[in-house]
Formats: structure tokens, sequence, C-alpha cells
């Protein structure tokens, strides 16, 4: 192992799973985010980059710097078809970020949600190889699959399923958890080697299904949304521009940009319902009421 250098960083990677470009304030959304905001506005904010626009293969590419069919994720673990471009199994030789700086010298802790496992492998007489401790996290605390309820969740501490240490009567919410647990983490490497780096990687499941979030949280939200997502949309596209992250000769695609419902696609066969965006206009008063409470929560 070599040494690490004394100018070592620490280094905590915040994954927000399913949040939007366009949802946080810092990128001109209407989601209040002030502690994302105070450390964007301490660095850099990018506008140009690459998603898959799914959960494990974008985490697989985030962790080894390899796109994601590389490692066998052109989709989640759960859909994975035995092909090698979507086996569901990452090769060993695509090394995770994890082992490349444990081998430097940093303590590496992962946190919250994983998905990162095949699916047959999170049981208990599974072989663990493929579980964060077995590609280079020292320590995990969090969740295996894709998501968890996020009052009652099914946990995991290391290399063993463990109940969460107090019910939401109480007031536990996963999230409170996880960041209980990461600080934990880091003062017990302190307490014995404070000039040791670290590396955490820290995914919240809270932005994702099944949005599980305490009711004062989204009462605060109330209204917000109520105009349509159309009209939201022309909002944040002025707001990033004011920002600068997007030119001002940017202008908003449509709605359904591949074709209105009972129009045909590219190969002659109709759109599905699930290919279109229905107007804001054309929801019911009952649609309406329903996403928009959606949106606050």
């Amino acid at each position: 192992m070599q040494p690490v250098a004394p100018e070592a960083p620490n280094v905590l990677m915040i994954i927000w799973d399913d949040v939007g470009f366009g949802a946080m304030d810092l990128y001109g959304g209407p989601i209040e985010t002030p502690t994302m905001k105070r450390i964007a506005n301490l660095g850099v904010r990018y506008s140009n980059f690459h998603t898959t626009a799914l959960c494990s293969p974008t985490r697989s590419s985030l962790l080894t710097g390899r796109n994601a069919t590389s490692n066998g994720l052109a989709g989640t673990t759960e859909n994975a078809d035995g092909l090698p471009a979507s086996s569901g199994r990452i090769p060993f030789e695509n090394g995770f970020i994890s082992e490349v700086l444990g081998e430097l010298g940093w303590n590496t802790y992962a946190i919250g949600k994983w998905h990162l496992t095949p699916a047959d492998e999170v049981d208990m007489p599974a072989w663990r190889r493929r579980w964060p401790v077995g590609r280079g996290f020292e320590r995990y605390y969090g969740f295996l699959g894709g998501e968890t309820h996020q009052f009652w969740p099914d946990l995991v501490h290391d290399n063993h399923p463990v109940e969460a240490p107090y019910g939401p009567e109480d007031g536990y919410h996963i999230l409170k958890d996880l960041v209980d647990r990461s600080i934990g983490y880091i003062k017990d490497a302190k307490a014995v080697n404070p000039d040791k780096p670290w590396f955490m990687y820290f995914c919240p499941g809270c932005a994702h299904a099944p949005h599980h979030v305490w009711k004062e949280w989204a009462d605060k939200y109330k209204g917000r949304f109520d105009e349509g997502y159309e009209a939201i949309r022309e909002t944040i596209l002025a707001n990033q521009k004011e920002l600068g992250l997007l030119d001002a000769s940017v202008q908003l695609s449509e709605i359904n940009p591949h074709g209105e419902p009972d129009t045909t696609g590219p190969l002659g066969q109709p759109w599905l319902s699930l290919d279109y965006v229905k107007r804001w206009d054309d929801q019911s008063d009952d649609e309406k009421r329903l996403f928009a409470r959606q949106a606050e929560i």
C-alpha cells in the first residue's frame, strides 16, 4: 500500500436518486435545497453531462468510470437477462473507486441505496462478493435493492440484516438514520487516526419511490405546483437562463416531441399511452389535485 499524501482530501459523493436536472433550486427548480445550494456556491455546477437515466447503470458508471453496458448493466439488476451487456454482474476487472482508494490508504464507506448486486444474490445464503464490502467498501449501512420503505426499511449493516434502531413513532426516517451512521463511521476512524482521509458514497433513497416523507414537510409546498407541469417547465427554463446554465436561445421541447396520441411512431405502430404526456389542461380536477400533491411530497 502506498502512503497517503498529507494533503489527500476527504471525498463525499452524494447520489440524489431520481432527481431531475431542473428539480432543485440550485438548478432553477422549485425544490428548496439550501445545503446543496451552499455546496454548489462553493464549487462548480455542471450543465453538460451524460446520464443513463436508470438506477443501477448510472451507479455502476459513477463507481467504475466505465460505460454501463461494459459493467453488464444496460438495465437495472432486477431486469438482467444473462447477455453480456445486461448480465447484472459487474466484472471484477472493472475496478470500483472504493477498491482503488482503499488500496491507496483511504477509509471507504458506502451508505444507503446500493442496487448493484444481482437480484439472486441479495439473500442470506447468497455469495457476498458483490455486496458493498466485497467491492472495496470497508463499512456499509443501507439497503441493497432499488427501493425500500423509508419508515420501516430493509436494512443491511456490513454483511447482515439489522432492524432500524427505533421506530417512526419516535421520529425515525431512514435518511436521518443514514446521516447519523455516516457521522458515526467517520468519528470511529478519526478517534484513532485523525489524519487518515475517507471516501464516502452516500445514497439517500428518499427522492425515489415509494416517496415517504413527514406530512408537515410536504405541506410546506402546498399549492406550489397547482399551475401544472407545463407552466413550471417555463419557469425553470427562465431560471436556468438567468443562472447562466443555458444559453438565452434555448427553447423548450414539445410536451410530446415524438407525436400526440392517435399518431404513429417511426415504425408505423401507434404510440402507447405511456409514450406521451397528457397535457395539464386536459387533466380532470381530481387528477390535477393528485399530481400536485405527488409533487408536494
